[in-house]
């Protein structure tokens, strides 16, 4: 019988497959399938429904299979390790791939939107950037350590070490000096780069229509939008905006059980970069509302009032993820609040 649906494991070198018929019984198992054989095996293979846990080189994978005519779906790990019949001690490649075949076909399973290569490079640039401001903050916090050693204790914020570094570097004994010297030349090396990515989200924002629409956002700048682009497209995985913000882990969890409604902090699942945009962005809104007359400035002073600033600030960022959904689906069309 034909192959309806194929589940694939996959790794570096080594990858698992399993396919089965319409009927569920397996067709295709494949323990060990070497990489250079995989894109020849399944473009061999009649159209069928292919899924695949969303790791390193997936969006590759799945461009590539859908050039051949196949249906790919992409799942987090979370959601198919409940289907994994061996259980968590049984874990092998095999049981992978007939767990992600068998995943794959619930019809209730959230899937990850296929990125284009055009996304992954845009997305690469913010990945690369924060990678860069990363670095900044952990060669700061070293020399914060290092200086505690001999006496001088810094605080947090980052202009104040910077300075008072500066100022201090002469009074260091011998390979002291060179060091907290050459920490404080990386930290400029690093300012500069950021800097540089900085234009590239800018000229990135300037190039892209839909980065534009999403600008007209109070809290969404250049960084946010072009990151949500990068991340989503034009969100057509997701019916409608509340499944975007759930998606982005800004809705609270439930835990609601003999009919009492109870609802916790916020899930925090999906892109950790993404949702902080949207707080920072959230962030300035709610700052700046006091001062502003329109709808959505005084809606979130009455929140604040109602509910605290951090609730506040998150209610703002799940509102900005609604609207930003909205945005990419509908485009010019989408009117924003008066």
């Amino acid at each position: 019988m034909a192959i309806l649906t194929v589940g694939i494991d996959l790794a570096k070198n080594v990858f698992a497959l399993h396919g089965v018929n319409v009927s569920g019984k397996p067709e295709l198992v494949q323990p060990k399938v070497a990489r250079a054989r995989l894109h020849e095996l399944v473009a061999a293979l009649g159209p069928c429904t292919i899924g695949m846990e969303a790791c390193s080189g997936a969006h590759h994978w799945a461009r590539l299979f859908v050039a051949h005519g196949h249906t790919v779906r992409l799942m987090a790990p979370k959601f198919v390790t409940p289907y994994r019949m061996s259980g968590k001690r049984g874990k092998n490649d095999a049981a992978d791939a007939a767990a992600i075949c068998e995943a794959v076909t619930r019809p209730n399973m959230r899937f990850v939107p296929i990125k284009s290569q055009e996304q992954q490079s845009r997305l690469m640039v913010h990945r690369a950037r924060q990678g860069f401001v990363e670095q900044r903050t952990a060669t700061l916090n070293r020399i914060r350590g290092l200086l505690s050693e001999f006496g001088v204790v810094l605080p947090l914020k980052a202009e104040v070490v910077r300075r008072e570094a500066a100022n201090r570097l002469e009074d260091l004994p011998g390979w002291a000096n060179t060091v907290i010297g050459d920490l404080l030349s990386e930290v400029h090396h690093l300012d500069e780069r950021i800097k540089q990515y900085d234009v590239h989200i800018r000229t990135m924002a300037r190039q892209c229509t839909a980065a534009q629409q999403l600008m007209r956002l109070m809290g969404v700048g250049q960084t946010t939008a072009t990151a949500i682009v990068a991340m989503v497209g034009n969100a057509s995985e997701f019916d409608n905006g509340r499944q975007f913000s759930a998606w982005l882990g800004l809705v609270p969890g439930q835990y609601s059980s003999g009919g009492k409604t109870r609802l916790g902090r916020i899930t925090k699942v999906g892109d950790a970069y993404l949702r902080s945009l949207l707080v920072l962005g959230a962030r300035a809104v709610l700052n700046a509302a006091p001062n502003k007359a329109d709808s959505l400035s005084r809606w979130a002073v009455k929140l604040r009032e109602r509910r605290g600033y951090w609730k506040a600030v998150v209610a703002i960022a799940a509102k900005n993820a609604r609207m930003a959904w909205a945005v990419l689906t509908k485009g010019e069309a989408f009117k924003l609040p008066a």
